[in-house]
């Protein structure tokens, strides 16, 4: 089976990235691994990954391999200035199920949008009563270079379509909701 829109698509890659900075060469460095024990898994068509990336892997079957960059302008961009806020540290209680180490500097918080979809904010600095915070996201202003291999294609169930996400063992368990 090909990789077509709603397919459920396993891969395993690595993920380097690089900036393309003046005067400094810049050596890709790898920040991500999904090996064999723990591919990723994804609904092709509704990833939410960049669309180039999926354009790069439609039409591959299990066991072909993939190797591309997407550069900053077909990945995630360059980093919004109004993206980055500072908020009330009272906001981040242990009632709210926050932990006083997760607001150091450079963790990444668990936090959920207004439709109750998790996103995460970077810690950029402590400035007291408030935490300034970076809802970029964490790849925004890198090339990204992929490496990988198609480790799985199915049909998505109709359920999985109609949700626009994956279901069971590498997805979303409603029953656990």
């Amino acid at each position: 089976m090909e990789i077509a829109t709603n397919t459920v698509v396993g891969i395993t890659f690595e993920l380097k990235v690089s900036k393309d900075e003046e005067a400094i060469e810049s050596v890709p460095f790898s920040v991500e691994v999904r090996d064999q024990e723990d591919p990723f898994y994804f609904l092709f068509g509704n990833s939410g990954l960049p669309e180039k990336f999926e354009a790069e892997i439609a039409g591959k079957k299990v066991g072909e391999t993939f190797s591309f960059v997407l550069l900053v302008t077909e990945a995630y961009g360059e980093a919004q200035e109004d993206l980055i806020m500072s908020m009330p540290k009272n906001q981040f209680s242990n009632e709210n199920g926050f932990e006083p180490e997760m607001l150091e500097e450079g963790n990444f918080l668990p936090l959920m949008d207004e439709n109750g979809y998790p996103m995460q904010a970077k810690v950029l600095k402590d400035l007291g009563e408030e935490v300034l915070l970076d809802f970029n996201h964490p790849l925004v202003g890198f090339d990204l270079h992929f490496e990988g291999e198609i480790f799985e294609v199915r049909e998505a169930s109709p359920e999985e379509i109609e949700h626009g996400h994956i279901h069971g063992a590498h997805g979303v368990d409603h029953d656990n909701d």
